[in-house]
């Protein structure tokens, strides 16, 4: 009976090593169903993209508020080919599920086009030592959070029309990093002084708006709004002010740009950073 029972402890045991050697290499194997989606999304997109000509010039920007052709001016964007899309990649964020949630860190891609208000973004991190990897989506007006556990298992799909509006803002509040966007038709600008400017964009009937504000220098420093609500994994909603900031502007091939993007709710009892880049590159 003894020699029956350890035979048993062995091939259990033996079982246990095996799936546990197959999980790990599951984990470790570069394909991920998430992120061929995101690259199917983004490619199909870069494929379909119309060529961009001509570049920036004074007569392009001589109808926006003062402070956003002193943002075109200081970033040196004028006489620079306009863009048709944009690529910025994070490393090592500080990323937060929530109010007394821990903090993860995650990387992070994202684009968004031009011609169309369209944005994806992928995030790829782990829990726990399992591989947790999100994707959101903002595209033909609809905008989607997802979250996959284990390569496999989705924890939630956050959808509706509280979505398209957040997804909206927030391609908004990125408008001037990819400042052919910040021309479009879908964008309407209002001088409030000298260092402040309302936004609002329209697609797909859902309209966002928010306030931009400026140093003297000419950077854009934040974006505030109250269209966006705090949407939960669990698909319960709060509506709270939003922010995103911009700092520590770098030049690059003569021009600009912030290295340094935060994300930011601002709760009645205090504010949350959820999201915190650094070292950001802005392609």
């Amino acid at each position: 009976m003894k020699k029956r029972s350890k035979k048993r402890m062995f091939v259990l045991i033996g079982v246990l090593l095996l799936v546990i050697g197959i999980i790990t290499v599951f984990f470790n194997i570069s394909y991920s169903k998430t992120r061929a989606e995101f690259s199917e999304l983004t490619g199909s997109l870069l494929a379909e993209l119309p060529n961009e000509s001509g570049v920036f010039t004074e007569k392009d920007i001589v109808d926006l508020p003062l402070s956003v052709q002193k943002y075109f001016r200081y970033c040196g964007y004028i006489g620079k080919p306009k863009m048709s899309f944009m690529k910025a990649t994070f490393k090592d964020v500080d990323f937060s599920f929530g109010k007394d949630k821990s903090a993860i860190k995650i990387d992070y891609t994202q684009y968004n086009f031009v011609n169309e208000p369209h944005r994806f973004a992928y995030i790829d991190s782990s829990m726990y030592g399992i591989p947790f990897e999100g994707l959101d989506s903002y595209t033909a007006g609809n905008g989607s959070m997802k979250g996959v556990l284990a390569k496999l298992f989705t924890l939630f799909n956050q959808t509706g029309e509280n979505m398209d509006k957040a997804c909206l803002a927030t391609y908004l509040s990125e408008c001037l990093i990819i400042p052919n966007a910040a021309l479009q038709d879908y964008v309407v600008w209002e001088e409030i002084d000298d260092l402040h400017v309302k936004a609002t964009i329209s697609y797909y009937g859902i309209t966002a708006g928010g306030i931009f504000t400026f140093n003297s220098n000419g950077e854009m420093l934040s974006f505030v709004t109250d269209d966006r609500e705090v949407i939960a994994t669990d698909g319960t909603s709060e509506k709270v002010k939003w922010s995103a900031v911009f700092g520590e502007y770098a030049e690059k091939d003569g021009i600009k740009k912030p290295t340094v993007l935060k994300a930011i709710w601002h709760y009645d009892d205090g504010d949350l950073v959820y999201f915190d880049g650094k070292d950001v590159v802005i392609e």
